[in-house]
């Protein structure tokens, strides 16, 4: 049976990723001298314009403006022209984390002692088997992308183009097994130039190198879909942080909790539980217990323990769902303190995760398959069944 499944990415100029940049410049800044910074930073900007609020509460001496101005410059907004660069107005609106949320994460309030959430909320972490990095396809395909226009733009290969853009991929799938792509969509912004050149070098340098086999001769493949893009960034389209919350995930293969990650140290469960929730569903997977899976967690502001576990594997699961969250329980600790500590967050780490999704990228340590071996000896899956599965993910 065919179905069609589509993810979109944003390069790291588009206007609400500016501002997740800048934001998490920010809290890298803070922790970088003091790993107990209490950090909560938005970052607005438009035409010539940036505003960064929040709440920060560190031993830290940060220069606000100078993090961003740095930050702007290395995404490539250089050029007053453009309408938005390093030399645009700056204003910062920051003050100190609130006593009534800082309470219950030291464990003044409920959690007797420990580390409590420091808001109410839901988290999501998934993982598939459609890739090596157990990401869904669609979103993986589409990061390619928007990294590669980035690519083509710092080294000159493309020197037409400009910090902004986006793509867009359309999957189609064969029931649960990803067959081709249906339709390719990229937007990039641009200097004055003939668009027809543009699309040429586009489709040449970027589309084909990165998609490869993906593509056939009946994909539909849109780029400047409504002709010129010279006037792009905050210049075109105010950005807020924490805007692209299904780019920065699973493209909207996964569910997704209340809260936007950027800006947020790893107190806020929003973040820090949504990375260990993506922990726990990527050794779910790679242990074999199920092609796919989906984590959900809650918490309760002032509480250490979550309210909830629930497993979600969508009928794919090799064994019952229920010994799956007892493994899960038995063997990931989800107390903020603990999920801290276990993927050791209180490092300036953020900046690498603002453009082209904080998953399923090497290195980062929600990414490690360290307990997969663990859960696959409890459940007793067999390892040749674990190779096959390799096997057809290459």
């Amino acid at each position: 049976m065919k179905r069609y499944f589509s993810s979109e990415s944003v390069t790291e100029g588009h206007p609400d990723k500016v501002c997740d940049a800048i934001s998490d410049a920010i809290l890298d800044a803070c922790l970088e001298h003091d790993p107990e910074s209490r950090v909560a930073i938005e970052t607005l900007v438009t035409t010539d314009f940036c505003c960064i609020a929040g709440e920060v509460t560190t031993r830290s001496n940060v220069d606000f403006e100078k993090v961003a101005r740095q930050k702007i410059r290395e995404i490539g907004y250089t050029d007053p022209k453009m309408g938005f660069s390093d030399k645009s107005e700056i204003i910062v609106k920051v003050h100190k984390q609130s006593p009534d949320i800082s309470q219950g994460v030291d464990g003044n309030g409920e959690s007797k002692g420990e580390q409590g959430a420091g808001d109410q909320g839901l988290m999501f972490g998934y993982a598939n088997n459609e890739t090596p990095e157990l990401m869904p396809l669609p979103i993986a395909l589409a990061h390619a992308l928007t990294r590669r226009l980035t690519e083509v733009r710092k080294s000159g290969e493309i020197p037409e183009l400009l910090p902004d853009g986006k793509s867009q991929v359309t999957v189609e799938y064969d029931g649960r097994v990803p067959k081709r792509l249906q339709a390719v969509v990229v937007s990039a912004h641009h200097k004055a130039c003939s668009i027809e050149h543009l699309r040429d070098e586009i489709l040449t340098k970027v589309i084909k190198p990165t998609l490869g086999n993906w593509i056939d001769k009946d994909t539909k493949i849109f780029i400047n879909a409504t002709g010129k893009f010279e006037l792009g960034g905050p210049a075109a389209d105010s950005g807020v942080t924490g805007r692209k919350i299904i780019v920065d995930t699973y493209g909207g293969k996964g569910r997704h909790g209340g809260g936007a990650f950027s800006g947020k140290d790893p107190s806020k469960v929003d973040r820090s539980a949504a990375y260990m929730a993506r922990y726990i569903a990527k050794n779910v997977v790679a242990a074999g217990l199920a092609d796919e899976c989906e984590i959900q967690v809650s918490y309760c502001i002032g509480y250490a323990e979550p309210m909830n576990i629930h497993v979600e594997c969508f009928g794919t699961n090799k064994i019952p769902q229920e010994r799956i969250e007892e493994l899960i329980r038995k063997n990931f600790q989800l107390k903020p303190a603990s999920i801290i500590k276990t993927l050791n967050l209180k490092r300036p780490i953020y900046s690498k995760t603002v453009a082209y999704g904080h998953f399923g990228k090497e290195g980062m340590p929600w990414e490690k398959t360290d307990k997969a071996n663990v859960l696959r000896e409890e459940a007793r899956i067999p390892t040749t069944e674990i190779q096959t599965q390799k096997q057809k993910r290459q």
